[in-house]
């Protein structure tokens, strides 16, 4: 079975996500945290690239939902790309974006390793644009 699947519906059965900030520095992958993990490349299924994923919430106990960042200066004009500002979780400190667009469900043992925390108001932002676009909780 496959580590990472892109998310189809936004709304199964289970009705619209929630988005929650629960940043916990415990070696899992929490909301509000930044994770290193594969993203596979959307013209390229069977190929991935290990990259940045702000976590935003989880879909039960064994899988959290994240969206991808990137440092390509090209999403900032980019429809679905949101700017995130500079953080730890790249060492060149560069300006990232967050894509809403393509969420990405994680099960634990497909994250890397815990890159940084991203602050509440920076979260909630994000948390923001993710009701406006899909109707999250």
């Amino acid at each position: 079975m496959s580590t990472w699947s892109w998310l189809r519906g936004l709304f199964g059965r289970s009705g619209a996500r929630r988005v929650t900030y629960a940043p916990r520095r415990n070696g899992r992958a929490d909301p509000g945290e930044i994770v290193w993990a594969a993203v596979p490349f959307e013209d390229r299924p069977g190929e991935a690239k290990d990259r940045p994923v702000l976590i935003v919430g989880r879909r039960d106990r064994a899988t959290v939902l994240g969206l991808q960042l990137s440092t390509q200066e090209r999403r900032a004009h980019q429809d679905g790309w949101l700017p995130l500002g500079k953080g730890p979780w790249d060492r060149q400190g560069r300006d990232s974006f967050v894509r809403l667009d393509r969420v990405l469900e994680l099960r634990p043992d497909s994250i890397r390793r815990e890159g940084a925390v991203l602050d509440e108001a920076r979260f909630r932002y994000i948390s923001s644009a993710l009701r406006a676009r899909h109707g999250w909780e």
